[in-house]
């Protein structure tokens, strides 16, 4: 467990540091409800991801696809930003948090304020219709009967999320990128940091001279071999903790 000592000197090091940039995964959005795909009793357990999950999938068999969708849906749209997500919405407005990556697609940090968010795999926040382009909030989209159907033109919906089949988007790559070989302190926040090319990120941070600081209830693959220090403890109550610690530095 985390200790004092470790919330202040991450708080200090934030402070310190002239570019600080987050990146988050499915640990970050347990504590709003939200289970992780690939932990023990997640999503990719009961769906094989590569079949339910696949762009062609959704494209020529709709109604398999959104047998999982619905699950998806029906998991992430009723969830609320917890203390974690504000907490990085905070520092951003302090000044001092440069942006946050995310692997996730509930689109969370949004909710909370978080403004320089680079979405990985997109959001689930949103659908458009594969064949017209109709955009419409996920909300609006009737999930009693399945699939749903553009009520523009009936042709497929697709939530505005990456599937696999697709590729990352060139913008959210070229800019985290950018912003990890930019910054002096990298947040790893709930994620294992083994999915790539999000994975990568931490590497790159700390090739640079960057220091990376681990946010995670468990150890990790990055906690001996790229974290400069890791403080084990759910992402929402550390972060909370740091913030206030960071705003009483900058008042002293």
């Amino acid at each position: 467990m985390y200790t004092d000592a470790s919330i202040e000197r991450l708080a200090r090091d934030i402070v310190a540091s002239k570019k600080t940039v987050a990146l988050s995964g499915a640990g970050m959005s347990v504590e709003s409800g939200i289970p992780t795909f690939r932990g023990k009793g997640g999503l990719w357990e009961k769906y094989n991801p590569e079949e339910y999950g696949h762009i062609t999938t959704l494209r020529y068999h709709p109604e398999r696809a959104w047998i999982m969708l619905k699950d998806m849906q029906l998991a992430i749209l009723p969830a609320k930003p917890n203390a974690g997500h504000y907490a990085l919405a905070e520092l951003e407005a302090l000044g001092l948090l440069s942006s946050i990556i995310t692997q996730n697609v509930d689109g969370l940090h949004h909710v909370a304020g978080s403004k320089n968010v680079i979405e990985f795999h997109g959001n689930l926040q949103t659908t458009s219709c594969m064949d017209c382009g109709f955009q419409q909030p996920s909300s609006a989209v009737p999930l009693d009967t399945i699939p749903p159907r553009c009520p523009k033109c009936n042709g497929p919906v697709k939530p505005d999320a990456v599937f696999f089949g697709e590729a990352i988007p060139l913008d959210a790559l070229t800019r985290s990128h950018q912003e990890a070989q930019s910054c002096e302190l990298m947040l790893v926040i709930g994620t294992e940091a083994v999915v790539y090319p999000a994975a990568s990120m931490p590497e790159i941070a700390r090739s640079a001279g960057a220091k990376v600081v681990e946010i995670n209830p468990s150890r990790t693959p990055l906690t001996d071999f790229i974290c400069t220090y890791s403080i084990h403890g759910p992402a929402g109550e550390v972060l909370a903790k740091v913030v206030g610690k960071v705003k009483e530095l900058r008042k002293g």
